[in-house]
């Protein structure tokens, strides 16, 4: 059987949360394109697009390398480069494979002005509205447009920007962002598309013809604080371990490396078989709860490479070999990751080295959606 730590994603809820965010966006009849760059945030790309292929309008990659992989795998649907290409040799595989690119940087303009392609591309024009990341000024916007619209191998131009803050509910960079976006492609023709997985939840004025869902559809909620997109939503992930070893040491024993955690009392002291080294954050604080058996045990003492401690002396039927969850449908990721100082997106494209399970992949019914919706 081997070490015991195991990733289980479920691709029924991987679907579920698909269909979620295509019924917050259908009010425009919107495309959905599912985020699945980064592995999919290590869910596995190839996986997770070969379960939506026969519902999502589009996938969305980082790189040409990730969307290559797609197309090997038989995924026909759109592929968008969300950075675009980093060298003017890519437009070939562009061209060839049929890939969707977002150009947000004058050097890409001038390669794709001087790279005549045999089959039209689709552009995604990207504005920076206020990221400061990548895209054209808004003051510049207009000029990049109508300079890749004479070009005759561009056939479609999407107007696309990023939020920087909407995942903030009282940060109203986002409508500024907006604003900034909307008074610059005034009368420009061509699709939109704005929305990450926080503003297609939380900025319906935002959504348009093409929104790019990722964390939503892993079942994690892109916000700091509680939401009610939490209740409609289903974890697709699940990390767990299981207890390697149990020991009691006495009051004013020590755990871990750096004695950092001192008993108070007599303690009963679980190991369970996961660390930093599969993408368990090291400085999840003492506390940090641990699934077990349905219970919660805290975490005590550092998270070392291979291994984390947990206080089972509340739990004295525990044994060894029992089953340990780190995060998962009964343990909000998003809970670990306050913890650790960070966010879920961390910590779900940190995992390494853990064996990844598939389960599912049934359509979600419709009836049993848009009761979840009500």
């Amino acid at each position: 059987m081997g070490r015991p730590a195991t990733v289980t994603i479920n691709l029924d809820a991987l679907r579920h949360n698909y269909r979620i965010a295509q019924q917050l966006s259908s009010m425009n009849n919107a495309g959905v394109m599912a985020v699945v760059k980064a592995d999919a945030y290590s869910h596995g790309a190839t996986a997770c697009a070969t379960a939506l292929a026969d519902i999502a309008s589009g996938f969305a990659v980082a790189c040409i390398e990730e969307a290559l992989e797609l197309r090997v795998a038989g995924i026909k649907q759109p592929i968008l480069l969300l950075e675009g290409f980093f060298e003017p040799d890519e437009l070939d595989k562009i061209d060839q494979y049929r890939l969707d690119t977002v150009i947000h940087h004058q050097y890409q303009l001038d390669a794709l002005a001087a790279h005549p392609l045999d089959h039209p591309v689709r552009v995604w024009l990207k504005m920076d509205s206020g990221m400061g990341r990548v895209g054209f000024a808004p003051e510049e916007y207009r000029q990049s447009w109508e300079r890749l619209n004479s070009l005759p191998w561009v056939r479609d131009i999407i107007l696309m920007s990023h939020f920087a803050c909407a995942d903030e509910a009282d940060n109203q960079h986002a409508q500024q962002q907006l604003a900034t976006f909307n008074a610059h492609t005034s009368n420009l023709p061509g699709q939109r598309s704005l929305c990450n997985s926080a503003a297609v939840v939380a900025l319906p004025q935002a959504r348009s013809d093409w929104n790019r869902p990722g964390l939503l559809l892993y079942g994690v909620s892109p916000f700091g604080q509680a939401h009610d997109i939490e209740q409609m939503i289903q974890p697709v992930m699940e990390l767990s371990s299981a207890i390697i070893s149990i020991k009691t040491i006495p009051a004013g024993g020590s755990v871990g490396y750096g004695s950092q955690w001192t008993a108070q009392r007599p303690t009963r002291i679980g190991v369970v078989a996961i660390g930093y080294a599969d993408g368990y954050p090291r400085h999840a604080v003492n506390g940090t709860p641990v699934l077990i058996n349905g219970r919660r045990a805290p975490l005590i003492g550092r998270v070392s490479m291979d291994m984390l401690t947990v206080d089972l002396t509340d739990l004295p039927h525990v044994q060894i070999g029992d089953r340990a969850i780190l995060w998962g449908a009964d343990l909000p990721i998003t809970e670990v990751a306050q913890k650790a100082n960070t966010i879920p997106y961390q910590l779900l494209c940190n995992l390494n080295r853990v064996p990844v399970h598939y389960q599912g992949a049934l359509m979600t019914d419709r009836a049993d959606l848009e009761q979840v919706l009500v």
